[in-house]
């Protein structure tokens, strides 16, 4: 099926494959916008849900902070949040209402606000307030933007020297991202193309996704992506985290679950992680089903979550297919927001 380019095409309707494979040209983003801060920064806050929310864990892997940085999925803000704090509203479409409930609360606490957003509301109050406001191309599911997000994070910080990493290297990696992603296009018969031997493992399954911390953004990624693209339920946690709880849960019952494992392992985790995952998969054998291993490319960790997040991407798309739904579109997320109203 997957093969066939026909049926690609009457379930793929808005060419989510296309999209998903163009995502190598947001690395190289530019802004108009700047931020400047009106006193020193002291911590960094970042308001967002979903798609939306998803940069910010990137950034806690990669660039990593030298303040404090906070998440915020939700209405509510720390209630450290004041005139040294960076806050960042982040919402794609621009009216996640968690968000501007966020971004109310951060105004009254006297916080610095930058705005990321597509459109909507969020960024006509950035034009009527006069906030920095980070525009990102409409017309993207948030999920397909994530790289966008974080290059306008970037973008805000580059003056303030509050990242640990090289930032420089984001520019470079779109190119071979391109090169690398091209092996999971539509074209690229089953036989050769991991993306669709990958969603044909996983059709039917509830999916449990594993990796290291380092890579958990892209485990995080491709639990969104089953949940929006293929419309199927998934969950993400990491080690070491997992052996201290969720590990249990798995040798209470049959290994005949209606799950899979697909577990990230890269060698750039702490050794002791990855020696987790060995010794886990031995002890739980019999018990869950055989993990299968994805070893992410790439010689940075920079390169291998961008390699994760593609391919991803590309999996759930096609295991979308396999389910017989259009990947793109989030119809019940949509119905939800008019019934809350």
């Amino acid at each position: 099926m997957l093969d066939d380019m026909n049926v690609l095409k009457q379930r793929d309707p808005q060419d989510a494959l296309s999209v998903a494979g163009g995502q190598w040209e947001y690395f190289s983003a530019s802004f108009d916008a700047q931020f400047t801060p009106s006193q020193p920064i002291e911590n960094i806050v970042w308001a967002g849900m979903g798609g939306s929310a998803l940069p910010a864990v990137i950034v806690q892997s990669w660039p990593r902070l030298t303040l404090p940085f906070e998440i915020v999925r939700g209405y509510e803000i720390p209630p450290y949040v004041g005139a040294g704090t960076l806050f960042v509203a982040s919402s794609y479409s621009g009216n996640t209402e968690e968000t501007l409930e966020a971004l109310t609360h951060a105004e009254e606490a006297g916080a610095q606000i930058v705005v990321v957003a597509a459109g909507g509301k969020l960024a006509a109050k950035a034009v009527e307030k006069g906030y920095p406001l980070f525009a990102i191309p409409d017309g993207i599911q948030p999920r397909m933007a994530t790289f966008y997000f974080v290059n306008a994070f970037l973008a805000i910080v580059k003056n303030l020297d509050v990242t640990v990493d090289d930032v420089s290297e984001l520019a470079g990696i779109g190119e071979w991202l391109k090169k690398e992603s091209a092996a999971w296009a539509a074209d690229v018969p089953l036989e050769t193309n991991l993306a669709k031997q990958l969603a044909t493992q996983l059709v039917g399954k509830t999916i449990i996704m594993y990796s290291g911390p380092k890579l958990f953004p892209a485990a995080n990624k491709w639990k969104i992506c089953f949940n929006e693209n293929a419309k199927n339920t998934a969950w993400s946690n990491y080690y070491p985290e997992f052996n201290h709880n969720e590990f249990i849960g798995w040798s209470s019952h049959p290994v005949e679950k209606p799950f899979a494992v697909v577990e990230i392992r890269s060698a750039l985790e702490h050794a002791r992680i990855q020696k987790r995952f060995e010794v886990s998969e031995q002890l739980l054998s019999g018990m869950r089903p055989s993990p299968i291993v994805v070893v992410p490319k790439g010689e940075t960790l920079l390169q291998q979550l961008a390699w994760g997040f593609a391919l991803g991407d590309f999996v759930s798309i096609y295991m979308g297919i396999l389910n017989g739904v259009n990947p793109t579109p989030v119809e019940l997320v949509e119905k939800l927001k008019v019934e809350l109203g």
